[in-house]
């Protein structure tokens, strides 16, 4: 890669897109999990792009973004910044999102750089983020325990709607009669 290939990044640079409905949040992200560069032989699909909630604005970005963000060394390309494009592009075409500023994401890299797996295929690959949002590594292990700590609370709590449930019943069914 030559220095006249790399972009010079900052903040509003990034993507700008909106959203139809806030539930419309998660639909990007779980489609953005499925989209990026293909490692055909191994099945590995390396995440290229994510969806970033800042100051009440919502932007596609590249991986490669997020660690400028963080102000980790990037080594953002143009060529990072089209495949960005097309793919919210492609997110655009299939009516998740709408791009604030079309001019911006005018510049696109070609669909043979971008695999799109299919729902139904998500589970014969391997699907792996460059980054994840929210999550420092050394918090992983943390945040498995949460989760269940929560779960064991809510299955503590389920056993006893389901016995009242029983219970009302009958007292019902005696006043009918």
């Amino acid at each position: 890669m030559s220095e006249e290939d790399l972009v010079s990044w900052s903040p509003e640079s990034m993507l700008e897109i909106t959203l139809a409905q806030p539930d419309d949040f998660l639909k990007v992200r779980e489609t953005l999990s499925r989209v990026g560069v293909a490692s055909r032989k191994d099945k590995i699909l390396y995440q290229s792009c994510h969806i970033l909630h800042k100051q009440g604005k919502y932007y596609i970005v590249h991986f490669k973004e997020l660690f400028a963000l963080d102000g980790k060394d990037s080594t953002i390309t143009q060529n990072d910044i089209e495949r960005r494009n097309t793919i919210a592009g492609l997110l655009q075409d299939w009516s998740l999102l709408a791009i604030v500023k079309n001019e911006e994401a005018e510049k696109k890299a070609p669909l043979s750089q971008i695999k799109v797996l299919a729902f139904k295929e998500k589970s014969e690959w391997d699907l792996q983020a460059k980054y994840n949002i929210g999550k420092k590594p050394e918090e992983d292990n943390e945040s498995v325990k949460k989760p269940e700590e929560n779960n064991e609370s809510e299955s503590q709590e389920v056993p006893e709607i389901v016995e009242e449930k029983p219970e009302q019943k009958p007292e019902e069914e005696p006043k009918e009669e």
